[in-house]
């Protein structure tokens, strides 16, 4: 499916840029500077960002440069990433939305516990009710490439996790606020970081295990500083939120060539890209911990409804409140969300 998905991505930029050189060279040339957390050859940004970097430099004829900073060369810490490219640090990012707590708060329904069960329906969704209302509501002042979430997220801890009760006195790493609320409900003592600093976090023992789908194992390298793996059968554990944007300002002075560019390397399908990149990675990650024999274990479905879920329902009646209190209207992101994952099931 990544194959298809790229190729899709292929032949509609390709419009682009046939009709760029059929209008001869384009007089203006841009470099824009793309900023990220991870190192280059971590998943996303070999996988995704490269590509679209790439496409965008072929396909508008060498008139945009693009230059890549990955792991924060830019200077600056992850959850500053948006802040960069808002006020022009950088004029594209790849991030976490959950890096900043509370910003986007129409986008956390999809961060909800034991909500998404396909990473690529989500995804679908998420694109969707950004150009349905997310674009007015929470990122009004982006120019959006791409939305995407990540496959199931687990737990990675040292000692086992069977039941709720196995975390009492853990320290866990969360990526969002919305996980963090979690983890403090299933029993555990939430630490929020981003994932850079899981991998020196993890070796020094100021946490006891994370929270992280297995794509990104790969890049922080927790396999081989805990050893065991909770997955839950079904819905993830949570998912996170993410965002490659670029800033407004750069994107509206370009020319009408170089826009068309941008468009048709952004959208739905670099958006399935992402989600498509990251469970491809998932299974690179749950390789490399069956190599080095660690120990899997996985919650069966009706261990998962008898004792996991009771015990973070309250986060759905205090997410629906609080969004609710913010002019949202927090079932409804709810009900649409699931109304959209299953109609890409359907269709799928």
């Amino acid at each position: 499916m990544k194959t298809t998905r790229r190729s899709l991505m292929t032949a509609a930029s390709a419009l682009a840029f046939a009709a760029l050189t059929a209008t001869s060279a384009v007089a203006q040339e841009v470099t824009l500077k793309m900023h990220q957390m991870l190192p280059q050859q971590a998943a996303i940004p070999s996988q995704m960002l490269e590509v679209w970097a790439n496409n965008v430099e072929e396909q508008s004829n060498g008139a945009i440069k693009v230059d890549r900073y990955p792991a924060m060369q830019l200077g600056g810490v992850p959850p500053e990433l948006v802040d960069q490219v808002q006020d022009g640090v950088a004029d594209v990012i790849w991030t976490v939305v959950g890096y900043t707590p509370g910003r986007f708060p129409a986008t956390e329904v999809f961060e909800l516990p034991f909500f998404v069960d396909d990473a690529r329906a989500a995804t679908y969704a998420y694109w969707t009710m950004y150009e349905e209302s997310m674009r007015e509501t929470d990122f009004p002042n982006m120019k959006m490439l791409a939305t995407f979430v990540h496959g199931p997220g687990l737990f990675h801890t040292k000692d086992p996790v069977e039941t709720p009760a196995d975390l009492e006195g853990m320290k866990i790493r969360g990526g969002s606020r919305l996980v963090n609320q979690m983890l403090e409900l299933v029993g555990a003592t939430p630490v929020g970081m981003p994932v850079p600093g899981v991998s020196e976090a993890l070796s020094k023992g100021v946490i006891d295990g994370t929270t992280l789908p297995w794509e990104v194992t790969t890049a922080v390298r927790s396999s081989e500083l805990v050893s065991n793996h909770t997955s839950f059968e079904g819905a993830g554990l949570y998912t996170l939120t993410f965002i490659v944007a670029m800033n407004q300002g750069v994107y509206d002075g370009l020319s009408d060539e170089l826009k068309a560019v941008i468009d048709s390397n952004s959208g739905l399908d670099f958006s399935m890209l992402g989600a498509d990149v990251m469970l491809d990675f998932d299974a690179r990650g749950m390789t490399i911990a069956e190599d080095l024999g660690n120990n899997f274990i996985e919650i069966d479905a009706a261990t998962v409804e008898a004792e996991w879920v009771p015990a973070v329902q309250p986060i759905y009646e205090s997410w629906v409140a609080d969004m609710n209190e913010r002019g949202y209207d927090g079932q409804a992101l709810i009900d649409r969300a699931r109304a959209l994952m299953d109609e890409y099931k359907a269709a799928n």
